[in-house]
């Protein structure tokens, strides 16, 4: 092991502990492995990390909230939002309006409010369905997990 603080030959500096001091074969002394990279592997500020327009890796553009064990990409929407909208406020139809569905929505205030409240039992297993993952938003995608 070398004293840190010892000078370096001319041309050479010192390495981080856990790093390589020479390069890959036929790069030469004091040259790094691929491209700069700071302690955690990342590159240095100032180093462009791709074309603009570009996107991380592993995102995907037509699933940017992304997809279910099934492949299929998962809506704006999320199962406990909807489900707890449809269990307290399912009279109003709260829950199928936030899903998209305006016409069950209409159905279900009718219900309950024809039935003097005896109707409220299908929003509150409509929203129960919701949160187990039984229902999807008006454009067939599954909800979200949270």
């Amino acid at each position: 092991m070398t004293d840190p603080y010892q000078q370096q030959p001319y041309g050479q500096q010192p390495q981080p502990y856990g790093q390589p001091q020479y390069g890959a074969p036929g790069t030469g002394p004091g040259q790094p492995y691929g491209a700069p990279q700071d302690a955690f592997g990342q590159q240095p500020y100032g180093q462009p990390m791709g074309a603009p327009g570009q996107f991380a890796p592993g995102y995907d553009p037509s699933a940017p909230y992304g997809r279910n064990q099934f492949g299929e990409p998962y809506s704006d929407k999320t199962k406990l939002a909807a489900g707890l909208l449809q269990i307290f406020l399912g009279g109003f139809g709260v829950g199928r309006f936030y899903l998209g569905y305006p016409g069950i929505a209409v159905a279900q205030i009718a219900v309950t409010w024809l039935t003097c409240g005896l109707g409220g039992l299908w929003p509150l297993i409509d929203g129960i369905m919701m949160l187990t993952g039984s229902v999807r938003d008006a454009n067939g995608l599954p909800l979200q997990e949270s």
